[in-house]
């Protein structure tokens, strides 16, 4: 009996082995002739000691730019025997994958599963036929006529942010910038999408528990998803990591749950009907399919997670890397305050509003410059369903692909030996046109719909119509790039920047571009 027992102990192991190999073999040859850094490699684990534990994230990105240099176009990055992740950083490639439908990946050990109990299936995370009815409805909310009123909010957020950079800067010391930046793009991001107001803005001296919460979630989410061992659920969530990862997402869930119970409550006590256009969250709360069907409370509360996240964090990682590369090149910050000036000096109100933001050109150079620089969002992952020519060789249906946007941006066959300098004229009309649009994907998130047509409904809301075309626009690109332009003209009308030479800016990738100590900069009123 024991010796059956045996024997079958070894066919088992033999079979399990056996498939492991055919495995093995399957996926070297789908990848034979793939550009890999060899000299990084482990013979077993490969790539993946690079990015495990405490790591240092300049040295990752040096890393990933000295690749980038030696393979221009795509290499392969493997993450133990069995896991390639195909890395992209051209736009000859990258356009590929964004014109597509293709989804996140979301499987076991797959980047942004470890997302999900955060962000649920928002649009963020979510693929297929969820996610192309979530852009449907929540797209009205982000049209350029519900945005113009947004201005005002704007400015009156910004001017607290200049009182709190103000204050904090009365002793002639540097100021950390970007817990102040954070409070104040989170005041936005209420009061515009989901019309909550708080007091985020005046916790003096501290981080909002909030943004804190936020910071801490994306740091475990980067490091879990680069952590093999906490892969399964039931090991992960057994850890101090795991244990303090839920308690924080129970807590930004519940604030979430409070900002949509509070707008149910006024939807409910209150006539909205003359209201010209609804916010985000009355889109939310209100949509409805062709059938009748609206969204559920839990798709509900997965878009509120996404946007809160979505709408401060990498607005906050912009604003405050723009601000820094500003104050380290004090010749492009006094013609960004020259334009700002004179803009603003031919206003009748002396305030800016929307129809002046477009006449803000080097500034929106300046922004866009450093968020080439910087990329709020270090890159982006999908899962391509279809397989993919590149020049001789042909990335498999499946494959998992990395767009590397840090390394897009500093590919140096696109933007020249100077990528790693701050260059405002590389965005000016006449060095953009003929450079591919795909080059640029600061907060690129994958396809979207071209919107072709605004109308009002019966309600006298907005209702748009779309075409089938896709394109990398973000669907908040507007709201970021109006609130960056509003934000960064009234703190550069107010004040004069100059870097604390003294305090070390060093970047951390996490789910957004940060800093890993903050960014300290000297405010002078002007």
């Amino acid at each position: 009996m024991s010796a059956i027992l045996v024997s079958a102990v070894i066919t088992f192991v033999v079979l399990i082995i056996t498939q492991l190999l055919i495995k093995l073999l399957r996926v070297k040859y789908a990848y034979k002739g793939f550009p890999e850094p060899l000299e990084n490699k482990h013979w077993v684990l490969g790539h993946l000691p690079i990015f495990s534990g405490k790591i240092n994230t300049q040295t990752i990105i040096a890393k990933f730019l000295e690749w980038t240099a030696k393979y221009p176009k795509i290499f392969v990055l493997w993450f133990g025997p069995f896991d390639p992740k195909v890395v992209l950083n051209h736009p000859d490639i990258i356009k590929k994958v964004l014109k597509t439908a293709d989804p996140k990946p979301v499987g076991f050990g797959l980047a942004y599963r470890y997302g999900l109990p955060w962000l649920g299936e928002g649009l963020l995370i979510a693929g297929g036929a969820k996610w192309k009815r979530s852009r449907r409805l929540l797209t009205p909310a982000f049209h350029f006529d519900i945005l113009k009123p947004y201005v005002k909010i704007y400015k009156s957020c910004a001017d607290i942010l200049a009182r709190n950079i103000e204050i904090s800067g009365e002793k002639n010391e540097s100021v950390e910038i970007v817990s102040l930046v954070s409070a104040c793009t989170l005041d936005i991001i209420l009061l515009c999408a989901f019309s909550y107001k708080t007091d985020c803005q005046n916790i003096c001296g501290t981080t909002h528990p909030y943004i804190k919460a936020v910071n801490e979630i994306a740091a475990t989410w980067n490091l879990r998803n680069r952590t093999p061992w906490l892969y399964p659920d039931l090991i992960f969530y057994r850890t101090t990591e795991g244990k303090s990862f839920k308690a924080k997402c129970d807590y930004v869930h519940q604030v979430a749950e409070d900002v949509i119970d509070k707008r149910c409550n006024t939807l409910e006590s209150q006539d909205i009907s003359s209201q010209r256009y609804l916010d985000f969250l009355d889109i939310l709360l209100t949509a409805k399919d062709e059938d009748g069907k609206g969204m559920s409370k839990e798709d509900i509360r997965n878009e509120v997670d996404t946007f809160m996240f979505g709408g401060h964090d990498t607005t906050a990682s912009a604003i405050s890397w723009i601000l820094y590369s500003l104050a380290e090149n004090p010749e492009y910050q006094r013609k960004c305050q020259e334009e700002i000036d004179k803009v603003i000096s031919e206003t009748k109100s002396g305030q800016l509003e929307w129809k002046d933001l477009g006449r803000l050109e080097y500034l929106t150079q300046c922004i866009k410059e450093g968020m080439r620089l910087h990329s709020p969002v270090p890159g982006i992952m999908r899962e391509i369903q279809a397989p993919i020519k590149v020049e001789d060789l042909e990335i498999p249906a499946k494959a998992n692909v990395m767009i590397s946007i840090i390394s897009l941006h500093h590919n140096p066959t696109v933007w020249g030996e100077d990528h790693d300098q701050f260059k405002p004229e590389r965005f000016s009309p006449e060095n953009t046109e003929e450079r591919d649009s795909f080059a640029f994907c600061p907060f690129s998130a994958g396809p979207r719909f071209s919107q072709v047509q605004v109308s009002p409904d019966v309600r006298g809301y907005v209702c748009c119509l779309y075409t089938a075309e896709w394109s990398q626009n973000c669907i908040g690109q507007s709201f970021a790039m109006s609130e960056e332009r509003t934000v960064l003209a009234t703190l550069l009308q107010k004040f004069t920047f100059s870097v604390d030479k003294t305090h070390k800016v060093e970047k951390q990738i996490s789910a957004v571009m940060r800093a890993r100590d903050g960014i300290k900069l000297f405010a002078y009123k002007r």
